[in-house]
């Protein structure tokens, strides 16, 4: 983290020494047809140059992008060279895969996005690119080269359905063994290309964009204001105008007085950023169920998001106060992902109660 993170790239051989692929070929390929799961086919047309990207500004090869769901007929024969299978949030579905991306907590979870794995045969790969967020790229199949370099030129190739970097400087490669990862921090170039089948993890990072964030949280404020203390704008000493088209001054005060009113808690803000960052995904969804068996521990949904600060426990969007024990319950819970029947059978009434409600919701599940 000191030497490397959001600073320069690492090749660690051997990171997960045994590593097995989460998912086998076939359950992928049923889970790529699954309306709840985001998937995308990638084909790079066979001809001079596919499986080696772009070189010198021009594309070497035509690519055709679907989206998914992806029924197995509509993927092309594994004895085809150049395609790649891309599935997204892999940990929501997969336990092997939820696992493995709990080895990356050592970042803190509201930094921490995803799995993504990529199938890939002979040749395959999405192109020179770049991403915009932190990512750890881990072989678990086959062998894959990664081809790298500092993004000098982010101009993209014409007229494709991938971001392709027209102009891709390549400064360093490997070929990456089962096991072997590489960290790539934001806006570095790379082109990773399958040396026959292969199947690479790909653990991103959230990477909020400041104008972005900053309007989802003035609409998450905007939502908590208390509407029964509404203050309505007046203007009983307005005259009778000649300039109907102005926008009066009053009113421009009033507006800027509202929102500065409604921005003056800085533990709305906090509370607001606490509910933005652990919102479920899309396509997220909880099955309801019953309250916390008697005498059971539990276990948080591979798909809920908790978080906490110093005042708050933050949970699928949602916040609630806590001090003392309770907050300290309740953080264990948001840190370890887990809470044994003990714990549960100390936890006071309000937290226990909340506890049930967060069973009913699907947002936890009993263990033993």
């Amino acid at each position: 983290m000191k030497r490397h993170w959001q600073k320069k790239p690492l090749l660690i051989r051997q990171a997960v020494p045994g590593v097995k692929p989460p998912i086998d070929r076939k359950a992928l390929f049923d889970l790529a047809g699954r309306d709840d799961v985001e998937s995308r086919l990638i084909v790079q047309a066979a001809g001079p140059g596919a499986g080696q990207g772009v070189a010198k500004g021009k594309a070497t090869a035509d690519w055709r992008l679907k989206h998914g769901p992806l029924a197995r007929r509509s993927l092309p024969p594994m004895t085809q060279p150049n395609w790649t299978l891309l599935v997204q949030g892999l940990d929501l579905h997969v336990p092997a895969a939820h696992e493995l991306l709990s080895r990356f907590r050592f970042v803190p979870d509201a930094r921490l996005d995803d799995l993504m794995i990529s199938y890939a045969t002979d040749g395959g790969g999405v192109g020179p690119h770049f991403d915009s967020y932190d990512v750890f790229l881990l072989q678990v199949h086959g062998q894959r080269k990664w081809r790298i370099g500092r993004l000098k030129d982010d101009t993209l190739v014409p007229r494709k359905p991938l971001k392709i970097l027209q102009n891709f400087e390549c400064e360093q490669e490997w070929v990456l063994e089962p096991g072997d990862m590489l960290y790539l921090p934001p806006r570095w170039a790379h082109d990773g290309i399958a040396q026959g089948e292969c199947m690479t993890c790909s653990i991103g990072f959230r990477v909020p964009e400041a104008h972005g964030l900053a309007a989802e949280l003035l609409v998450r404020i905007a939502e908590g204001l208390d509407t029964d203390q509404r203050s309505l704008y007046k203007d009983p000493q307005q005259p009778a105008t000649a300039e109907p088209g102005r926008m009066p001054a009053d009113l421009q005060a009033f507006a800027a007085d509202a929102v500065a009113r409604a921005l003056k808690d800085p533990a709305q803000v906090l509370a607001a950023l606490g509910e933005v960052m652990t919102e479920p995904k899309p396509k997220v969804w909880f099955d309801i169920a019953d309250v916390l068996p008697e005498g059971a521990g539990l276990v948080l949904h591979p798909a809920t998001r908790m978080m906490y600060d110093d005042h708050r426990i933050y949970c699928n969007g949602e916040s609630w106060r806590a001090a003392g024990a309770d907050a300290r319950l309740l953080r264990r819970l948001a840190d370890q992902r887990a809470l044994s029947a003990a714990d549960v059978a100390r936890a006071s009434t309000a937290v226990r109660d909340l506890l049930d409600q967060f069973c009913e919701d699907g947002w936890v599940l009993p263990s033993a």
